[in-house]
């Protein structure tokens, strides 16, 4: 059977949702999902402007239903809902009253296995009290932290006789190998919703439905620890700034020319105001692609300059950032090694040996320690802890991904304002 592209309609604005589904419908989706974001801001209207403006299409309402199963699934049902879905952590009391409700109104029961600890047996559970689908379904935030859902897929697929869905950051490259894995129903919300051209990527992925070929993409992958810097270089730092809730910026501390860029790992150093001793032999050792990052008490004099630079890329460092100064900004600059600092002075101070490597520093307010990450641009420079440095590089490419679609709706002759509708949200 053909496999069934299904795109989940996650906004939280039905004019960006029914947008979106027109498109993904040229593009080649058979089934449209009221995703959960939007049945929470907009309730079952959704789904009934759904059903309105595509009337042969099958509509999925993602309810992810916990309790009163009898009467979600009536009301879905009766605004135009052909498939419901319940959560497979509910109750068998709540998944059997789902069953029955759809009998009564001519809903299929999806039950999606998010968060349910051994999937496989409860897949075959609801499976025995009548379930129509199940959906093998790694959420979002799981997504961030670098997981897939295909090795339960294969599992389950072959367990089950009825039809499985597969939800969990597909895009055109994964969506053949998400169907030889045993999906009849393959689920796509952010690869189409947040593209820049959401008909063609849509296209993309039903041929790779069709053909069982990857078709390359660079966005929408959730990357592991060996691809964080490749993650890096793509976003800016006020992508990773947002990420990590308006937070890990660098405060006071400047780049010291325009189209400045810089990623790695920090090695920090501890120093004394104008004892550039420390830094220079944080330079040997140093890997290449690692960041300099010298807490100097934020003043002068300075303890960086041209010098110190060529060691730098000699040693192949991807820049410097000092909570003090820099001098011979000229050659720096002519030079085109990324430096940042809060100050920049002619005047030098003497290599007196104080200070340390490798310890945890505050610069710029933040604390880093050796290892985080550091990203840095025209803007400044943000730190992404190495703790959290997986989950949050993705946040920050989906922070990069949703800014590439709204730019795109706003040169189809809108405005900020109205994309992403201001004034409703404005807190009351």
């Amino acid at each position: 059977m053909k496999p069934i592209l299904q795109l989940a309609l996650d906004f939280v604005d039905l004019k960006r949702a029914l947008k979106n589904a027109q498109a993904g419908i040229a593009g080649g989706v058979d089934w449209l999902e009221a995703g959960t974001p939007l049945i929470k801001s907009e309730g079952l209207e959704a789904i009934r402007q759904l059903r309105q403006l595509f009337p042969q299409a099958t509509i999925v309402a993602d309810m992810k239903i916990m309790d009163t199963g009898r009467v979600e699934v009536e009301t879905a049902a009766k605004a135009g809902a052909n498939v419901v879905d319940v959560l497979g952590a509910a109750t068998d009391a709540t998944i059997r009253e789902c069953i029955q409700a759809g009998k009564n109104y001519g809903a299929k029961i999806a039950v999606d296995m998010i968060a349910v600890e051994d999937v496989l047996a409860r897949a075959q559970s609801v499976e025995a009290l009548g379930a129509d689908l199940v959906t093998v379904h790694c959420s979002v935030d799981e997504q961030m932290e670098g997981k897939d859902p295909f090795a339960i897929l294969r599992q389950v697929s072959k367990k089950l006789t009825i039809p499985v869905g597969v939800a969990g950051g597909i895009n055109s490259e994964t969506a053949a190998e998400a169907v030889k894995a045993g999906a009849a129903i393959v689920i796509v919300g952010g690869a189409i919703n947040k593209a820049m051209d959401p008909e063609q990527a849509a296209r993309h992925i039903r041929q790779g439905l069709d053909s069982g070929e990857s078709v390359s993409t660079t966005l929408f992958k959730r990357k592991g620890e060996a691809q964080i810097r490749e993650i890096l270089e793509q976003v800016s730092a006020a992508n990773l700034s947002d990420a990590l809730h308006r937070g890990g910026v660098l405060q006071g501390i400047r780049p010291l020319f325009h189209g400045i860029r810089m990623v790695g790992r920090a090695v920090t150093v501890r120093t004394y105001p104008g004892d550039w001793a420390k830094p220079v032999q944080a330079i040997d050792l140093a890997e290449p692609g690692d960041v300099i990052v010298i807490d100097a008490g934020g003043v002068g004099p300075a303890l960086w300059g041209e010098l110190a630079t060529h060691s730098a890329l000699q040693k192949g460092l991807a820049g410097v950032v000092i909570d003090g100064a820099v001098r011979d900004s000229d050659e720096i600059i002519a030079l085109r090694f990324p430096a940042f600092s809060r100050l920049v002075m002619p005047n030098a101070g003497e290599p007196k040996g104080f200070g340390e490597i490798g310890v945890p520093v505050t610069v710029g307010n933040i604390r880093v320690e050796s290892g985080d990450w550091l990203l840095g641009d025209g803007d400044g420079v943000v730190v992404l802890p190495r703790a959290i440095s997986v989950e949050y590089a993705n946040r920050g490419m989906d922070v990069l991904e949703k800014e590439n679609r709204i730019r795109e709706e706003i040169k189809e002759g809108s405005t900020l304002s109205k994309v992403t509708e201001l004034l409703r949200w404005e807190k009351k």
